[in-house]
């Protein structure tokens, strides 16, 4: 049960004392050890009256529907809607954030839009979305909120979908995803050095949450990888990744694979080629990964999804708008009857490309 201080500040569970006058937050694997009033490093969990409490349940950045596939998404109920909301801070420090003006935010006023749980699953449902996002920051450090929404969500038939970096301790994990339908964790490289030096975190911690996902639970898991020029972008590291996901999370785990702009504290960088993106999707088909894509691109053949069985178009995407649509009612391809992996319905959405914001509280 959640357990309010003030209306936007609630109890949390994973934190433990250290003894001397600080509290550890065992939340994520950054572990922040925090003297009365400070705040961790994602800014929305803070030391207060000798207990770690989060500081912004029921506050977001925003709310608005998206298309399915902007998660990105592609085998799950695609051309379909999804409410997607975000808070303010991130429990990651990286170097190239895209959405830096709400994951570093260190103003409250960011988060001026208003929702309960249960408000933001009727709105979900009036507009007709069949699922909610957790997005544009990671939903791990607005752990609580996430969960609410979701419980409310899946008392209305709606599904969640998370989209995280997976950078979460165990526990929480398994609590966290006992709610969640389909997750795009962002698996931004695959080497230490990366993690390390260009988010401020480590490898491995993602990596377990990737395991646990494909063995221990039933969430429709897709990945997707920023190729930044010069930094996660050698032939070598694709090899090492795309075989790892392969004997790791199996053929049938789709794959991402997207255009890096110059932004936050990477400017100096030049944004990333097609031609890239086009060679990490070629060694990860060659690995062995059924189902590779190219995002922040427009390619309509690299963003269109083929039967690995025969080859034969059975999603067309042009950008975020579905075209054709091969797969019969169970998902199969019309052609040779081979199942396509994901969760599909017995007919495509029909939202297409658009964004519509939406006004709450």
């Amino acid at each position: 049960m959640t357990t309010f201080i003030t209306p936007d500040t609630v109890t949390t569970r994973y934190w433990h004392s250290l003894g001397d006058g600080r509290i550890q937050c065992d939340l994520c694997p950054r572990f922040c050890k925090l003297h009365k009033g400070q705040r961790g490093l994602c800014f929305v969990r803070q030391n207060l009256d000798h207990q770690i409490v989060m500081t912004s349940y029921g506050r977001s950045s925003g709310f608005a529907i998206d298309p399915i596939e902007k998660k990105p998404l592609n085998h799950f109920l695609p051309g379909t809607p999804v409410f997607s909301f975000g808070t303010a801070g991130c429990n990651l420090a990286c170097k190239f954030c895209q959405n830096w003006d709400i994951s570093k935010s260190r103003e409250m006023d960011t988060l001026m839009s208003t929702a309960s749980p249960e408000a933001i699953a009727k709105a979900a449902q009036e507009y007709g979305c069949a699922s909610v996002a957790y997005t544009y920051n990671d939903p791990v450090i607005f752990h609580e909120y996430a969960i609410d929404a979701a419980k409310a969500c899946r008392s209305l038939g709606i599904k969640s979908v998370a989209v995280s970096a997976g950078y979460v301790c165990a526990e929480p994990r398994a609590e966290f995803y006992q709610w969640m339908d389909a997750a795009n964790i962002d698996l931004k490289a695959f080497s230490e050095r990366f993690y390390h030096d260009i988010t401020g975190s480590h490898l491995q911690p993602v990596l377990e949450t990737l395991l646990y996902l494909k063995r221990e639970t039933s969430v429709w898991l897709e990945l997707t990888t920023l190729i930044i020029p010069g930094e996660n972008d050698s032939e070598a590291e694709w090899e090492t990744m795309t075989q790892w996901v392969v004997e790791n999370l199996g053929a049938d785990v789709p794959m991402h694979f997207s255009a890096f702009h110059p932004d936050w504290k990477m400017r100096d960088r030049p944004p990333t080629p097609l031609s890239s993106l086009l060679k990490a999707r070629e060694i990860a088909l060659k690995n062995g990964v059924r189902y590779a894509y190219v995002g922040n691109v427009h390619n309509k053949q690299a963003d269109s999804t083929y039967c690995h069985h025969c080859g034969q178009l059975l999603i067309g995407r042009d950008w975020y708008r579905l075209s054709e649509w091969n797969l019969d009612a169970e998902g199969c391809c019309r052609f040779c009857g081979e199942r396509c992996a994901g969760v599909f319905a017995a007919k495509p959405g029909a939202w297409g490309a658009k964004r519509q914001a939406v006004v709450m509280g």
